[in-house]
């Protein structure tokens, strides 16, 4: 065992403080990486604070991992000491139902082993994530990272991108689709650059007037404000697609009628709450409402790819590890552009 300094949540009311715990030795599959950068996504906070319920104490959260390789076992053949590698949303999976036999591992009808407060596969352990020096992780789960782009922006392609990027795939999303996206945050600014990216005429659907520049800059050719009773009445049928990204609470109500008829409404924010929705929004426009997880292994190797040959990386704003809990509450009240990145050398 390797005992690895980490920040934790001992309990849903208490703040994330210092923590040291035993890492696994490496075994023959594995590969052990020293934590360079880790984001700070939403689903940290609601697990953090047990919002979704099921949190096991002490928590290490952190999942947008990148770092440097500094031991390999003896059956590793993908990476070396010394690589560049990232670590996302899941470390493993059963590796042999019909979704991982095609590279959906993060659908495993078993049930895949989340990076932080999920079950191993060997039902004995419940995982600590990235908020922490080192991590260990079998090398199908790990990810070569492109030194052309700073380490500490492509961290949050780990969740963000790729949370995003799987649905514009999946769905095909291609030049011409005019897509609105809700919500300008963390998952929201990178729906923005992925899809302008594949061609698309990107809407952003926002509550707040002051983001209008940010959008434009990072690639909406429109902007329209929710709040505005005229403006949602004009947007009626107007999309093929509406990319939701939002986690706190709202009415999905709202938008399903500004999908054109076949149009696909696709969540990948997961409030807390469960949201009613209608039926004649679907029936009258043979509507779709959809949701998403993050991407598979190769198809998020894919997109990390996509993204250095494209020059797309998260905004993000790079802290200290002890200012965590303000990083929570800054996320809490949208006071991020767009996302926090912990500098794990600040352990």
């Amino acid at each position: 065992m390797t005992i690895v300094k980490a920040y934790a949540a001992q309990a849903a009311d208490k703040p994330l403080a210092p923590y040291s715990f035993d890492r696994r030795e490496p075994g023959a599959d594995d590969v052990e990486v020293k934590i360079l950068y880790c984001g700070v996504c939403h689903s940290d906070i609601h697990t953090a604070r047990n919002e979704w319920g099921g949190t096991v104490y002490p928590a290490v959260p952190g999942h947008e991992i990148v770092g440097k390789v500094t031991r390999v076992g003896a059956n590793v053949s993908k990476f070396k000491v010394g690589d560049t590698v990232g670590v996302g949303c899941f470390v493993d999976s059963c590796m042999h139902c019909s979704n991982c036999n095609n590279n959906l591992e993060q659908y495993c009808e078993t049930g895949h082993t989340q990076t932080y407060n999920s079950l191993s596969q060997d039902k004995q352990s419940i995982t600590l994530g990235g908020y922490s020096s080192h991590i260990v992780v079998t090398q199908h789960f790990v990810l070569s990272i492109s030194d052309k782009l700073p380490l500490e922006k492509v961290a949050p392609l780990l969740c963000a991108g790729i949370t995003t990027y799987s649905p514009l795939r999946h769905w095909g999303i291609k030049a011409g689709d005019k897509i609105g996206v809700v919500g300008l945050g963390g998952l929201g600014h990178m729906a923005v650059k992925l899809a302008a990216s594949m061609g698309a005429e990107v809407t952003m659907l926002s509550r707040s007037k002051s983001k209008e520049k940010d959008a434009a800059r990072l690639g909406a050719q429109h902007f329209k404000l929710t709040t505005d009773k005229d403006t949602m009445a004009e947007l009626a049928n107007s999309f093929n697609f509406i990319l939701d990204t939002v986690s706190a609470a709202h009415d999905y109500n709202e938008y399903l009628g500004l999908l054109k008829s076949d149009g696909i409404m696709i969540i990948v924010g997961a409030p807390s709450e469960p949201t009613p929705v209608s039926a004649f929004p679907f029936i009258l426009g043979r509507r779709s409402l959809v949701g998403s997880l993050v991407g598979g292994i190769k198809e998020t190797q894919e997109m990390l790819d996509y993204c250095a040959e494209h020059n797309i990386t998260s905004d993000v704003e790079v802290i200290n590890i002890n200012q965590i809990n303000e990083a929570y509450e800054r996320t809490l009240a949208g006071d991020v552009h767009y996302r926090f990145v912990i500098d794990m050398a600040t352990l």
